[in-house]
C-alpha cells in the first residue's frame, strides 16, 4: 500500500454523501468492476491507495453543514480491507460521521466491521445506520474460488445477524451473480432463505449476471482459466465483448428473488433500496430542520 494526501473526501449532495477511504482492494475476487480501466488507476489495483488525511477531510467538512445527510462508503473500494485493521481510518471516519450526527450507510464483504458494532449502533440510534453485506455464493468452497482474500458467506450471515441482534438495519447485495458457475437456483435459494432468517431489510439484485468491460474482463477469463477451464471460451462464444453478461437462467431466477422478497416484505427494487440507504429517518430531518 502507499500514502497519499487527498484533496477532498466527500463526493455527491443533497441529502446524501459518498466517501472512499481506499483505493484498490486486497480482497481478491475474480469479478471486480473496480478493476476496470475506466477508473484511471494509475497503480496496481493490489498496491492500496491510502487516504491518510480522510479523517481530517471529513471532520473539516462535517463541521460546516448545517444539513445532515447520510454518507455512504464502500461502492468502490471495501473500507474493511486488511489494512484496516493496521490502520483504523475507516472507524476513525465513522467516529466523526457520530460526532456530527450524520448518518452511514456502509457496504463490505469483510467481517472485520464487527470491530465497529458498537460505533454503528451509535450512529443508528442518533441518526440512522444501514450495513450493507455481499452474498453472492453460498457454497463455502465456490465462494473461496471467487472472492479468495475475504470470508466466506457463511460469516458474512453472521454479520448480518449481529447486526440484527444490535437493531442496525441491514441490506444484501446478491450481485454479481456468474453465468455457469453460481447462477443455480440452489445457490440463489440457499442465499435468499439466509436472509428471511437474518431478516434484512432489503436485497439488491440488477440481474442474473455480471458486467464486463476492459480491464475488468481479462481478469475475470484469467482466473476463469485457472479455475474453470473451458469455460472463458463458452463466455466468448455466448457473449462476445458484450458489457452485460446475462445468465441464460435470469428469468427463473430473477422470478424466484422477487416473489421471495414480496412474500417476506423485503425490498427489493434497486430504486427503493437506494432510497432508503440514502434518506434520513422523516423525524432526524425534522429535528435537524427545527434546530436550524
Amino acid at each position: 500500500m502507499h500514502f497519499v494526501d487527498a484533496k477532498g473526501i466527500l463526493t455527491g449532495g443533497k441529502g446524501h454523501y459518498g466517501m472512499n477511504i481506499y483505493r484498490g482492494c486486497s480482497h481478491g475476487c475474480i469479478y471486480c468492476d473496480s478493476r476496470s480501466k475506466c477508473y484511471q488507476f494509475t497503480h496496481a489495483f493490489e498496491d492500496i491507495e491510502v487516504k491518510q488525511n480522510a479523517p481530517e477531510l471529513l471532520e473539516q467538512a462535517l463541521k460546516s453543514k448545517r444539513q445532515k445527510a447520510m454518507i455512504g462508503t464502500g461502492s468502490m473500494s471495501d473500507p474493511y480491507m486488511h489494512c484496516e485493521e493496521q490502520l483504523g481510518l475507516t472507524r476513525k471516519c465513522l467516529e466523526i460521521i457520530s460526532k456530527y450526527g450524520f448518518g452511514a450507510a456502509v457496504q463490505t464483504k469483510s467481517d472485520r466491521i464487527l470491530r465497529d458494532i458498537d460505533l454503528l449502533e451509535e450512529i443508528n440510534r442518533k441518526a440512522k445506520c444501514v450495513v450493507q453485506i455481499t452474498l453472492t455464493t453460498y457454497d463455502e468452497k465456490l465462494c473461496g474460488i471467487l472472492e479468495p482474500n475475504v470470508c466466506k458467506t457463511r460469516r458474512r450471515i453472521e454479520v448480518l445477524e449481529a447486526m440484527r441482534e444490535r437493531g442496525i438495519p441491514t441490506v444484501v447485495w446478491m450481485t454479481p451473480i456468474l453465468p455457469f458457475i453460481n447462477d443455480t437456483e440452489e445457490n440463489i435459494r440457499a442465499i435468499l432463505e439466509a436472509c428471511g432468517r437474518v431478516k434484512v431489510k432489503g436485497i439488491i439484485c440488477f440481474d442474473m449476471g455480471l458486467t464486463l468491460r476492459e480491464g475488468d474482463r481479462e481478469y475475470y477469463y484469467a482466473a476463469l482459466d485457472r479455475h474453470f477451464p473451458g469455460l472463458k471460451e463458452k463466455y466468448i462464444r455466448t457473449y462476445g465483448n458484450a458489457y452485460e453478461v446475462s445468465s441464460p437462467n435470469r428469468e427463473p431466477l430473477m422470478r424466484l428473488f422477487r416473489m421471495f422478497c414480496r412474500e417476506h416484505g423485503m425490498m427489493y427494487k434497486p430504486d427503493e433500496c437506494f432510497n432508503y440507504m440514502g434518506t434520513l429517518p422523516d423525524r432526524f430531518e425534522q429535528m435537524t430542520f427545527l434546530d436550524l
